[in-house]
């Protein structure tokens, strides 16, 4: 059996140039597509899980990675922009007619990844950005609809890809949110 990831990663995972300067993200629609200009290149690029992010068809995982928010401009047809789920920590802004997430912005001054966006880097038109380094909220693909007796298979495919697995996120963003929640209780505390 065949074990697919993400269409990016199934033939194996394309390091980065190490020098990408961005580029442009692009929705699914044929006619009039949805642009995003991306200055530089993305950081805590990872395989993820999740039942929010948004995975072309086939994926098992999305493939995600962020930026600083200064950094992404809305380049055309930003009309055809919609949040997918106002509710959410992430304001996922996707294209009204294909579906596609063209990035996630946190509007929350308060949240540890304010002043980052998240995007999807397989839309790039360019190539050569920062390769995933992780695969995140692994075991919720299960709640995706993957059965369970899958998971050892889908664990030892990430493995081979070398993307370490993770029900959370990597230990270094981890440390990042509890970093963020220490300052924050120092502060209320002083």
């Amino acid at each position: 059996m065949t074990v697919h990831i993400h269409p990016s990663v199934d033939n194996g995972v394309k390091q980065g140039t190490g020098h990408f300067a961005g580029g442009t993200l692009v929705c699914k629609c044929k006619d009039e597509p949805v642009k995003i200009g991306i200055k530089g290149d993305v950081a805590y690029d990872h395989v993820c899980g999740c039942t929010k992010c948004w995975k072309p068809e086939g994926a098992t995982f999305s493939v995600i990675a962020v930026v600083p928010r200064e950094n992404v401009t809305v380049l055309e047809n930003g009309d055809k922009l919609q949040i997918v789920d106002a509710s959410a920590a992430i304001q996922r802004h996707a294209c009204k007619v294909c579906g596609t997430h063209m990035y996630g912005r946190i509007e929350n001054k308060g949240h540890p990844f304010y002043g980052l966006d998240f995007i999807h880097p397989e839309l790039f038109t360019e190539g050569g950005w920062a390769a995933p380094g992780f695969a995140a909220f692994v075991s919720s693909v299960i709640e995706s609809g993957v059965n369970p007796s899958e998971m050892s298979g889908i664990r030892s495919r990430l493995k081979e890809l070398g993307l370490e697995s993770y029900d959370c996120l990597s230990p270094p963003l981890m440390d990042a949110i509890a970093t963020h929640v220490a300052k924050s209780k120092a502060a209320v505390a002083a």
